[in-house]
């Protein structure tokens, strides 16, 4: 089989699509299909043992738009099916002028993300869902559905997402979950020796991921300026990154919130087995991936409950869940963390047992059994 895979970032950036995107490259490989992939980046990507090809985000943007679904089109031709992370409208686009099959991850509503960006909606993502908007707002969800509508199968991560896709239109035999995996453990240093190595020294909490509205990261650091000797590390990279780094000085967290900039996926892994518990306070969300690889490493989280987010974290059990966009219940639920008797401990015993059934393997092996389907 034939794939060519659809994703709008690629490592070295970070978010949940440039960690699967290359994942399932390298899975699909392995496993001896032929891969190749489009995506766009602000420079050559690293070589991998399957062609890349990438168009610059230093166009313009309906130029990018217009290259990027060319390339898709050109380089669908020579596949047997498309796999899009995102960038859908452009996938469905350039597979449907291939006349290839289009399977579909869906990782977020891109209408409510282009409605977000372009100022034309300030809430969050199931306030979007509620509300009309105006003729440009329409415009967007029509895409978005055009789109998917000429999927042949559409992933979901969560239930969550997959009801709000069916609720869209998308027929529901058509939307399949399958969650996102844990992955493969490497190596990993004891905690004690991945403290020492990233310098930590008392109580501390980790984030990593895409700065970004959607993580309301300012939520997090109002809450740990609020609970006393506790520090914050940021993995990460974003648009928020630069404003997040201001946040802190406000709060004067000199000290106890360190930007380390991004990291790849293993150093990642490690700065969860350092921390005592992973931190996230977004808005909305999906299934993300750093919820389940800090789960995999054994370290608990705190985070809100949004989303997909309670569909693998057990208020109680494996983390604790609070609402989103109170930093005063964040740091509540941060003080019981260390101050309950038994708790942390609670806690991290259940992390590593919780995700169990999110071996690496198994799930991609599901989505690939979607697209031999869907090739077929």
């Amino acid at each position: 089989m034939k794939v060519l895979i659809v994703s709008g970032i690629w490592p070295p950036d970070v978010g949940g699509p440039a960690s699967h995107a290359p994942e399932l490259a390298d899975f699909l490989v392995s496993r001896g299909h032929t891969v190749e992939v489009v995506t766009t980046a602000d420079g050559p990507p690293a070589v991998e043992p399957y062609r890349v090809n990438w168009v610059s985000r230093r166009k313009p943007v309906g130029v990018r738009h217009a290259v990027v679904a060319a390339r898709i089109a050109a380089r669908a031709r020579q596949a047997d099916v498309v796999y899009a992370t995102s960038m859908i409208g452009r996938a469905a686009l350039g597979g449907s002028s291939a006349r290839r099959p289009l399977v579909i991850k869906l990782t977020t509503d891109e209408a409510y993300e282009r409605a977000h960006r372009r100022g034309l909606f300030d809430g969050d993502m199931d306030a979007f869902q509620r509300v009309n908007g105006d003729v440009r707002v329409q415009a967007l969800r029509r895409s978005r559905n055009a789109a998917l509508g000429r999927a042949a199968r559409v992933i979901s991560p969560s239930a969550y997402l997959r009801d709000m896709a069916v609720a869209w239109g998308v027929p529901a035999e058509r939307v399949l979950i399958i969650p996102n995996p844990a992955p493969d453990l490497p190596v990993l240093p004891g905690r004690e020796d991945a403290r020492a190595a990233l310098g930590i020294e008392g109580p501390a909490l980790a984030f990593a991921g895409r700065i970004g509205r959607q993580k309301a990261l300012e939520v997090g650091l109002a809450a740990v300026a609020q609970v006393a000797g506790i520090s914050l590390l940021v993995a990460g990279d974003g648009p928020e990154r630069e404003e997040m780094e201001r946040c802190a000085d406000e709060l004067r967290l000199a000290g106890r919130a360190r930007f380390l900039g991004p990291l790849p996926r293993p150093k990642v892994l490690e700065l969860f087995r350092a921390a005592d518990a992973s931190l996230l306070s977004s808005t909305w969300e999906n299934f993300p991936h750093t919820v389940v690889e800090s789960l995999a490493v054994g370290t608990p989280v705190i985070a809100t409950r949004v989303g997909g987010v309670p569909e693998i974290v057990t208020d109680g059990e494996n983390g604790l869940l609070v609402p989103a966009g109170d930093p005063k219940a964040l740091a509540a639920a941060i003080h019981r963390f260390y101050r309950e008797p038994g708790l942390r401990e609670r806690l991290a015993a259940a992390a590593v047992p919780s995700v169990k059934g999110y071996g690496r393997n198994e799930i991609l092996a599901r989505i690939e059994a979607v697209l031999v389907a869907a090739a077929a």
